[in-house]
């Protein structure tokens, strides 16, 4: 009855996701067509299916063809039937509607199909977007409803546990709900403040099974630290042996893990993972430099106007110069001029200096995040910029003329670069970027050391797919504000 009752619930989950797809794919087409229908009238290849017009049999068929392969694709890909991040999800739907845009190509080009281009990229843009946005949705409604999300416990006691918590609260539409922490026999419980203050710390104790079944038999995903694995290898044996529900977090850190392949040797109990420096790849630096060309140039036609605007404003606020620039190092360790619009007052230095030794607070805040929360230098409007990040906009310069990247660690001068340690190595790999990991993860509210362990991530794990990513979440940030100051 028990796994009859899961099945039920998995099975209505999958019906619940796919069926959304399909709506926002016909949609798509359909409203692509009443869009266009009075500019091309004989361009629009689905009116036939959809309440009369003037579309071709075969043509709308093909339509039909094109949305069914997206539809298998996605079950394919797991879409239905598996749980995967957010962006994995999102880099599958990328990749597979742009094939599907090259299949219609490809059948127009040798068919003879009349069909506009505009047709082509609007019919097949929204499909993107709205299969995006009604994933999120349903999910959501799917979470609310106790359908979608599912009860988990973390077996483990140290950092490798903490992180998988934290990654796993981060990917909220994940549906795996971490309320309990697992310490397996023979290690010591950790004190609560090492986890978030709703998960619960209890033993494992010696029948793991009896243990699970007691708390409604969730999923499992065991994450013990580098030295554990050894004396729990009973335990692990029998949860991989016997329980169904059990996911492996491996204590992997340090190393890259986008693009992390694994190796199965057929009859060996053994597992070989190969690691990828993808920054190092042939034509990865060309490709990123192509993306961030393209990119500015095409923000640039937009932007151009409002950053003409601030420049006046800062200029009629103190008669100051608008822009601010200082010397930053940038791939290479090779300095350069990193611009900005000036968003502090004339004198900022003396004031700094002034602020720091009559007050210990903001000189220990100084310290620890080289920023202060209420910095006496910044202007009234330059607290503006910093907060929606408008004062990096100049910075698009240095992207034109090679010295920074749109994505990357955030730029440093030379005195900063020597208390990331080991790390600069990682630092030099690239250029500084005008956002980056660090500025779409809390940005000021985090402290230095987990900037440079951001920076370093992301050089490790690079990929364009990476950057796409962080520039949408860097969206999402500057209209939040969040971190800012």
């Amino acid at each position: 009855m028990l796994s009859l009752y899961y099945f039920s619930r998995y099975s209505w989950a999958g019906i619940l996701q796919l069926l959304p797809d399909i709506a926002a794919i016909l949609f798509s087409f359909y409203a692509t067509h009443l869009v266009l229908s009075d500019i091309h009238s004989n361009s629009s290849p689905t009116g036939l299916f959809f309440w009369g017009g003037g579309g071709s049999t075969v043509t709308a068929l093909l339509y039909f063809i094109l949305a069914a392969f997206l539809i298998i694709s996605f079950s394919f890909k797991g879409h239905y039937s598996r749980r995967k991040s957010f962006w994995d999800e999102t880099g599958d739907l990328l990749y597979l509607i742009t094939i599907a845009i090259a299949l219609n190509i490809i059948a127009v080009f040798f068919e003879g199909f009349v069909v506009s281009r505009l047709w082509l990229l609007l019919a097949w843009g929204l499909a993107f977007f709205l299969i995006l946005i009604t994933r999120i949705w349903v999910r959501m409604i799917l979470r609310q409803l106790t359908i979608w999300s599912r009860p988990a416990v973390v077996i483990g006691c140290g950092r490798n546990a903490s992180e998988a918590i934290r990654a796993l609260n981060d990917e909220v539409l994940l549906g795996l709900d971490v309320r309990s922490v697992l310490v397996p026999e023979g290690l010591t419980l950790p004190p609560a403040s090492c986890f978030p203050a709703h998960v619960h710390i209890r033993s494992l104790g010696p029948d793991p099974l009896c243990a699970l079944s007691e708390l409604g038999n969730p999923h499992v995903i065991l994450a013990l630290d580098m030295g554990q694995w050894e004396s729990q290898e009973k335990m692990v044996r029998l949860l991989s042996n016997r329980y169904r529900k059990l996911i492996i977090s491996p204590p992997l850190h340090d190393l890259p893990l986008f693009g992390l392949e694994m190796i199965h040797l057929f009859n060996h109990e053994v597992i070989m993972l190969k690691v990828r420096d993808n920054l190092a790849r042939p034509g990865a630096q060309i490709v990123k430099r192509i993306f961030d060309i393209l990119m500015t140039v095409l923000m640039l036609l937009f932007l151009a106007l409002p950053m003409c605007v601030i420049a006046m404003l800062i200029r009629r606020g103190d008669g100051g110069n608008a822009f601010y620039w200082q010397e930053r190092l940038g791939r290479n360790g090779k300095p350069f001029q990193c611009f900005k619009f000036r968003s502090m007052v004339v004198n900022a230095d003396i004031q700094l200096s002034e602020h720091l030794e009559n007050n210990p607070d903001s000189r220990d805040e100084f310290e620890r995040t080289h920023k202060l929360r209420d910095d006496p230098r910044i202007s009234r409007i330059g607290r503006f910029l910093r907060r929606t990040s408008l004062d990096e906009l100049p910075q698009l310069i240095n992207v034109l003329r090679g010295e920074m990247s749109l994505v990357g660690p955030r730029p440093v001068p030379d005195w900063e670069l020597l208390l990331y340690g080991d790390s600069d190595y990682f630092y030099n790999q690239v250029r500084p970027g005008i956002t980056g990991l660090w500025q779409t993860s809390g940005r000021s509210m985090t402290t230095f050391p987990e900037r440079v362990a951001m920076d370093t991530w992301y050089v490790k794990n690079w990929s364009l797919w990476c950057d796409i990513i962080i520039l949408l979440r860097t969206v999402k940030v500057v209209f939040k504000r969040d971190g800012a100051y």
